[in-house]
């Protein structure tokens, strides 16, 4: 069902992609450190609570990506656009409550989390997590579009439209902080309007009825019992997974904010740097949700077994690559961002101790579970997940740094100790074939 050709068609904007996003989060970074320590600390603390939400609307938009490819496998665009419409309604009522929610309790929220960080920190945290709540329907719109243009196997108009909101994201950033001096709330007014033009660009491409899985008539949609419950029953474990995820990565960051200023610096720079020399991984990831889910689907699970071993050799051999470039980069990175010399030294450090760990053990941690997801093994990769992120993640984490005192250092050999679990684990399952025992689409009546 996929050629090479079909794979680098798909493939390669998904890369782009997520390189350019990739590197408009460094420019970000960069911006909004020149404001100083403060201001890049409460960035990172917000913007760690606004990944849960990305997570948990990502949920909605695998689930969606997964069930709309198997039925375009099937050649039933009938069903496939229903199901891409259900995940719209989910997608935009969830994020809409998530929103009216967080705009009521911010301050609790970030005291919940944070605790007593300087209040120099709070302040701006505060204004910056007001003006990105307001972006949630927004980034809902344009996660479930750009996933349903990739379920149908057309990666490169998301791509654009990203780029496109990139660009207005970076030059709103350079004029509201550099020339307006708006600082944090400079950063959140240009991440809202990017995220506006984004999901409205997506909505008005989607229109087209020649598409696999068009989008129109927005307030025709009702809901239909069948197809969201089986869009639930893989993006509510995805979602659960996702947001236990960033639930526990929101406890390790409150054991960050307990290591003072020059460590919360540091983690934000080298989990920024760390995310980019991940992405073209990630975006193959991605597209193994399309490819296995197409040919599951179509039940050529021979297939799947060729198209993933393909994927997960390339994602290995682009995560070498890019960990190498980022390692020679980080220190001209944090001196053009005017990093400390001490969050430097410390950003730097990690990036190797990094590097070293992800040749070993990221890949089959983070891309192969794709297929099994993609086939409807979500549960079991949820259960993994989850339970290797609570045990060493947070649980570890808190012992080496809270009880023996390891500093950032033992952040991240808790979360290498996680990458290991996950990996044996997957490695397993996969090699069991019991994945291949799952079933998502049920018969249509």
């Amino acid at each position: 069902m996929f050629s090479n050709r079909d794979l680098r068609k798909l493939l390669i904007p998904l890369i782009l992609e997520q390189l350019l996003s990739g590197l408009m989060g460094i420019a970000d970074t960069m911006m909004v450190t020149t404001v100083g320590d403060t201001a890049i600390s409460a960035v990172s603390c917000v913007d760690s609570i606004n990944m849960l939400v990305l997570y948990l609307v990502s949920a909605l938009a695998t689930g969606g990506t997964i069930i709309c490819s198997q039925y375009l496998g099937r050649k039933d665009r009938k069903n496939a656009i229903l199901a891409g419409q259900q995940v719209f309604l989910v997608a935009i009522t969830l994020s809409v409550a998530i929103m009216v929610v967080f705009l009521l309790f911010r301050r609790q929220l970030l005291v919940l989390i944070f605790g007593q960080v300087e209040q120099s920190i709070m302040n701006q945290a505060m204004d910056y997590f007001l003006i990105t709540i307001i972006s949630y329907p927004f980034l809902a719109l344009q996660q479930t579009s750009a996933a349903q243009f990739r379920a149908g196997g057309n990666s490169k108009l998301p791509m654009l439209v990203t780029a496109v909101a990139n660009v207005t994201n970076v030059a709103g950033n350079a004029l509201l902080i550099f020339v307006f001096e708006w600082g944090v709330v400079g950063a959140a007014v240009a991440t809202l309007i990017s995220r506006i033009l984004n999901a409205v660009i997506l909505l008005i491409c989607q229109r087209n009825e020649t598409l696999p899985i068009p989008f129109r008539n927005y307030f025709q949609i009702r809901p239909e019992k069948r197809l969201i419950g089986m869009v639930c029953r893989i993006a509510i474990p995805t979602g659960v997974e996702n947001g236990l995820f960033q639930l526990g990565k929101l406890l390790v960051q409150s054991t960050v904010a307990t290591l003072g200023t020059t460590a919360i610096a540091a983690q934000a720079m080298t989990h920024t740097l760390d995310t980019i020399q991940s992405l073209p991984s990630l975006a193959i990831g991605i597209g193994l949700l399309t490819v296995s889910g197409q040919c599951v689907g179509a039940g050529k699970l021979d297939e799947v077994k060729v198209n993933t071993k393909k994927l997960v050799f390339l994602s290995w051999g682009t995560l070498m690559v890019f960990s190498l470039i980022l390692l020679a980069l980080t220190n001209p990175i944090c001196y053009l961002s005017g990093l400390s010399e001490d969050a430097t030294a410390l950003t730097v450090k990690m990036m190797v101790w990094i590097m070293i760990a992800k040749a070993l053990f990221w890949v089959p941690s983070f891309t192969l579970p794709n297929t099994l997801r993609a086939a409807g093994d979500v549960a079991f990769s949820a259960a993994v997940s989850a339970a290797s992120m609570w045990i060493f993640r947070v649980l570890l984490s808190f012992l080496l740094c809270r009880v023996f005192g390891f500093g950032l250092e033992g952040i991240w050999i808790a979360w290498f100790a996680d990458w290991v679990c996950r990996m044996c684990f997957y490695i397993w399952r996969y090699k069991s074939g019991r994945w291949t025992k799952k079933h998502v689409l049920e018969p249509v009546k």
